[in-house]
């Protein structure tokens, strides 16, 4: 079996909790948000995608939904949502090992 992933839709599930970082105020558009705070605020998505999928998960176990769908796709969700957090850490520890393994 082979998994397909089209990247397109995974940034569409991401835009929503991403789109809560960017300054709203048009007072505010020379502030700066600094990158601890992105990286805190992409996490907390990353957190309310794996509760929304617990909460799914509940809902249809205890009989009060009788739609798996939502269950199933707030899990893919979740899943994803997930890998892409760990792929992006794996990165930044690459990049950070070769910085430190470059000579000055």
């Amino acid at each position: 079996m082979s998994l397909n992933i089209n990247f397109d839709s995974i940034s569409k599930v991401f835009e929503k909790q991403f789109s809560s970082i960017n300054t709203n105020s048009a007072s505010n558009q020379t502030s700066q948000i600094s990158f601890v705070d992105f990286l805190y605020k992409a996490l907390e998505g990353v957190d309310s995608l794996q509760k929304e999928a617990e909460y799914q998960n509940n809902l249809f176990l205890l009989g009060l939904s009788t739609n798996p769908q939502d269950a199933i796709v707030a899990s893919e969700k979740a899943s994803i949502a997930l890998q892409l957090t760990l792929q992006i850490r794996n990165k930044i520890l690459d990049a950070y090992n070769e910085i430190m393994r470059m000579q000055v």
